[in-house]
C-alpha cells in the first residue's frame, strides 16, 4: 500500500463493527486512497445531506496518494498524516477542530522483512495516537490496524492508558492466515495522569 494512513470507520461498519453510535458526526478518514471506507463514512453520517430527516456530518481523508473528489467529503492529499503541518491542515478543516472518529487503515511500504514492517506500523500508529489529544473529542472512537506482532502489546498498553475499552477484531474479509487485525479503542479520555 503507498500511503500511510487510512483512517476510516464505514468499511467496518458494513461488516458489523459498529465504531461509534449514531450520534457521530465528524470522522477523519486517512490514507483514504481509494476512497471507499470515505464513501461509507459520508453515507453514515450523512455528510452529502441526502437524507434531510438526519443532521449534516463531516468526512475528511488525507492520503500521500490522489484520491477523485467525492460528494460530501473534503480530502487533503497528497499529504502525510504523520507530518506536522498536516496535522495542523486537519485542525483548522474540521468543523470545531475535532473529530467524533479516527480511522486508521494505515501502512507503511512493505520491506518484505515481517519484523521491521510490524515494527514501522506500529510506530505510525504511536504517532497517529499522538495526535487524539488535538484532533479526537473526548469520548471519540479511535480504529487501527496492525500486524500482529512482538510490538503490538507497545500499542495495546499506550490505548489503554487513553481510551476507556479497547479490543483487537479481525475483519471476516481479513484473509485467515493473515496477521492483520484492528485495535478498537472507544470511550477517548485522554493518557491517565496528564496536564491538561
Amino acid at each position: 500500500m503507498a500511503g500511510y494512513v487510512k483512517l476510516v470507520c464505514a468499511s467496518f461498519q458494513r461488516q458489523g463493527f459498529h465504531t461509534a453510535g449514531s450520534r457521530c458526526k465528524n470522522r477523519t478518514d486517512c490514507g483514504a486512497a481509494p476512497g471507499a471506507w470515505s464513501q461509507v463514512a459520508v453515507q453514515k453520517v450523512n455528510a452529502a445531506g441526502t437524507d434531510p430527516s438526519s443532521p449534516v456530518g463531516f468526512v475528511l481523508g488525507v492520503d500521500l496518494l490522489h484520491i477523485f473528489p467525492l460528494e460530501g467529503a473534503t480530502f487533503l492529499c497528497p499529504a502525510d498524516v504523520t507530518d506536522p503541518r498536516t496535522s495542523q491542515k486537519i485542525l483548522e478543516v474540521l468543523p470545531g477542530g475535532r473529530a467524533d472518529v479516527i480511522l486508521s487503515d494505515m501502512a507503511p511500504n512493505a520491506t518484505g522483512f515481517q519484523d521491521l514492517d510490524h515494527d514501522r506500523l506500529i510506530s505510525l500508529c504511536l504517532t497517529l495516537l499522538g495526535m487524539t489529544p488535538d484532533i479526537l473529542q473526548p469520548r471519540g472512537t479511535l480504529l487501527c490496524k496492525t500486524w500482529a506482532g512482538s510490538q503490538s502489546h507497545r500499542l495495546q498498553r499506550r490505548l489503554t492508558e487513553e481510551f476507556q475499552n479497547v479490543r483487537i477484531i479481525k475483519p471476516e474479509a481479513s484473509r485467515k492466515e493473515s496477521s492483520e487485525v484492528y485495535f478498537l479503542a472507544t470511550q477517548y479520555q485522554g493518557r491517565k495522569g496528564a496536564v491538561k
